[in-house]
């Protein structure tokens, strides 16, 4: 086939899905209109055309310019048509254009069709559906309404018309000798293929196959991954996808390397009426091996499951589960399998941790409860998974039992959960670990008036019941004690939101306080330090963020075991300036102040004091696409930064990103963590950018990860190599190099753009 059989698809002013159709429908594409309701039976004929005549022996009909011709549903246009009755063959050509009942169109210079106008042939076929999917070929032959062929054929999904007109090589196509599309099993074969980029042939394959592009699911090959890396050498990954039914499917991930065994990847996914099910894993038989593929130690099986389900009983009551578990606890890091630390239910744990857990909730308008349990494994050097707690049950509840009491909205809650530890963290071994069980009752109130001077006024109430049961206390097995506490807190809190018009925009100023008064235990007494202090029950809090998220909470603790209690008064100021134009800035500064030092907070969070620190936090949108964030925290005497946070997002016509600055104290008051992550891409023109990413521990002056990509794409294609630098130290995986090769093509893969 030539060239000039593809370029014919420019010549065409409208294109449809036709004789290469989509499973169980031709391929939907920008048809002319249905044809109308005519009246017509089912065995009649409706001809118009400039010119008709017939010869009344033969009953041989010729009809010239401007033909139309409806028959069956379906309408054929041409220059010409021939009616051969002796045959039962309708001959069309010049500019010869099928619609087909299902709003489907055929093209071509000249065909051949039945009397029912469903099987023939056709010479100069050309086709193009909404997709861009495009096909031209020297003949086509319809063999039936679900079985078609091309021969001397090209297949692209790629543009091949320049906005002038004019021809342009697509980026890839497929040459054969015979494509032969099959409907019903949604699959269209190659005989003879040759892939072409840019015009120059690159594969020869004597056979070759993949889903029909419009299908919906079609089982077959997917995009390939190919990887080199100092761990794993020359890497190889290529999946397939089998397709059992619509709701349920399988890929698997064959990934072979040169310098270590292969490992096999799995992913199933299957949806219900009430939920679905998602079950991904892999194994290899292998020994163990460093950041530059060295093995050592024994063979064994390796292996990993990261499985999830969610369904919906009724309307109100959902549940679900996570399986999450790994034989090595650098496995997802050896064999570069992403996604590993994704949340799969509500119980969401730390990076480098997995968690397994089981869950049900119901959910009204007035009313939530839930219960779950899970279990946690850690994959950091110092994790011992002996000294995480089992969950379960852990019980939530919550729901306001009248609408309005004395102008305000009242709610009860109520939580219990059960934690039990075999061994406790930083003991010598064989030490028992804490054991805790906890049960609380809560109420809320809460009424809310605006005055007509604009001002905001809230007065509140809390009251709180816990019983706990604690087991194995000081490490001593069969140690036990039971300690219960009362918690009452009042207060109120006040704000006048004042604005002013500007030419341009609306600057509001806010100046709120909230005054609270608590009574009642901080903590449970779990023992006591060397000094005599006494040593809180903290299972569920140990980390605290005071920031302008928590300035106003009633406690500031993210859990139940530790509370504040005393009198504070917090106080904030906030700006916000709105532009006509969209622009937005927002500015909050504030600051808590105590009755007396409080010892449940560390000194490290900036809340121990009587007076707290300062809480600083800006957000804007300068311009549309880019968005800026920062939140610090500074210190009460001397003003210096306790904790920063700081980030920007960017999304503009020629590439986007992101950065990510956090820098704060350790919790144990000695050293700091400090570290950046950045990410983008950037195109320079329409087709050709770069990608970066790169994550810094500042404070230990050295990269964790650094990654440099170049980036071709088009409409129907997109190539990224990467290069990716991984200085990181963890056990035994030292630092390492790859390059990571990603080509999704249009239609044989994923979507593009996306990584």
């Amino acid at each position: 086939m030539k060239v000039t059989e593809l370029r014919a698809l420019c010549g065409f002013a409208l294109f449809a899905a036709v004789l290469l159709g989509s499973a169980g429908a031709a391929m939907a594409g920008p048809a002319p209109p249905a044809p109308a309701e005519d009246g017509l039976s089912p065995d009649q004929l409706y001809l118009e055309a400039d010119t008709v005549t017939r010869d009344s022996e033969t009953g041989r009909t010729v009809a010239t310019g401007k033909v139309q011709a409806r028959y069956q549903g379906r309408t054929l246009t041409a220059d010409e048509v021939v009616f051969e009755p002796a045959d039962r063959l309708i001959r069309a050509k010049g500019s010869v254009r099928i619609l087909n009942p299902d709003r489907t169109a055929q093209f071509a210079d000249e065909i051949v069709l039945d009397q029912s106008l469903s099987v023939g042939a056709a010479k100069g076929f050309a086709v193009r559906n909404e997709g861009q999917i495009k096909f031209a070929a020297a003949s086509a032959v319809r063999r039936s309404e679900t079985l078609n062929e091309l021969n001397r054929a090209i297949y692209t999904p790629c543009e091949i018309c320049a906005k002038d007109g004019g021809e342009i090589k697509p980026t890839w196509s497929i040459q054969a000798d015979q494509i032969v599309q099959d409907r019903e099993k949604q699959v269209v074969g190659y005989r003879n293929a040759v892939i072409r980029v840019r015009g120059v042939p690159v594969m020869w394959l004597p056979v070759f196959w993949h889903p029909d592009p419009q299908a919906e699911r079609r089982s077959g090959f997917l995009q390939p991954a190919l990887k080199t890396s100092s761990r794993r050498g020359l890497s190889y990954e290529q999946p397939y996808l089998f397709v059992f039914n619509p709701s349920a499917d399988l890929t698997l991930s064959p990934q072979i390397n040169s310098k270590v065994s292969p490992f096999l990847n799995g992913h199933y996914r299957q949806r219900f009426r009430s939920g679905a099910v998602d079950v991904r894993g892999g194994f290899t038989y292998d020994r163990d091996f460093d950041g530059q593929g060295d093995a050592f130690g024994d063979p064994t099986l390796r292996s990993y499951i990261l499985a999830s389900g969610a369904f919906a009983l009724t309307p109100e009551w959902k549940w679900g589960f996570s399986a999450e578990r790994t034989s090595d606890d650098l496995l997802f890091e050896k064999y570069d399998i992403g996604g590993a630390y994704e949340a799969r239910g509500p119980f969401v744990p730390d990076d480098r941790r997995l968690i397994s857990q089981v869950y049900a909730t119901r959910q009204t308008a007035k009313s939530w409860f839930s219960a779950g349990a899970f279990s946690i494994q850690g994959l950091r050097p110092e994790d011992d998974d002996r000294t995480f707690p089992q969950v379960g049950p852990f019980v939530e509840g919550r729901f306001e039992p009248v609408g309005n009491l004395a102008g305000g909205r009242l709610r009860v809650r109520a939580s219990g959960v059960a934690l039990t530890r075999d061994a406790a963290p930083g003991a010598p071994g064989g030490t028992p670990g804490l054991d805790s069980r906890r049960v609380t009752l809560e109420g809320d109130w809460r009424r809310t008036d605006t005055l007509l001077n604009g001002l905001r006024a809230s007065v509140f109430g809390n009251m709180r019941m816990d019983g706990y049961s604690l087991g194995d206390l000081e490490g001593v097995a069969g140690r036990s004690s039971t300690q219960g506490r009362a918690l009452a807190s009042v207060g109120a809190e006040v704000s006048l939101p004042m604005y002013r018009r500007t030419s341009s925009a609306l600057v509001i100023l806010e100046p709120a306080a909230q005054a609270v008064a608590a009574a009642g235990g901080t903590g449970i007494v779990v023992g006591k330090t060397a000094s005599g202090s006494p040593v809180y029950l903290n299972e569920d809090s140990v980390t605290v963020v005071f920031d302008d998220t928590n300035l106003f909470r009633l406690n500031r603790f993210p859990g139940y075991d530790l509370t504040q209690d005393g009198l504070r008064l917090s106080l904030a100021g906030r700006a916000i300036i709105l532009w006509d134009d969209g622009r937005r800035a927002n500015f909050v500064l504030g600051r808590s102040f105590r009755s007396q030092d409080s010892e449940v907070f560390s000194t490290t969070s900036g809340l121990a004091r009587k007076a707290s620190d300062w809480i600083v936090a800006v957000e804007a949108e300068p311009m549309a696409g880019v968005s800026l964030f920062a939140r610090t925290r500074l210190d009460a005497d001397g003003l210096s930064v306790r904790r920063a946070e700081a980030g920007a997002n960017f999304q503009l016509k020629r590439g986007s990103g992101y950065f990510r600055y956090l820098k704060e104290e350790a919790a144990s008051g000695s050293g700091h963590r400090e570290n950046a992550d950045i990410g983008g891409e950037a195109f320079l023109n329409d087709n050709w950018g770069v990608t970066l990413y790169g994550n810094r521990d500042i404070a230990a002056s050295a990269w964790v990860i650094r990654d440099i990509g170049v980036v071709y794409r088009d409409g129907c294609t997109r190539l990224d190599i990467i290069y990716r630098q991984e200085d990181i130290q963890v056990g035994r995986l030292g630092s390492s190099t790859s390059v990571n090769i990603r080509l999704t093509l249009a239609t044989l893969g994923g979507p593009l753009g996306t990584r």
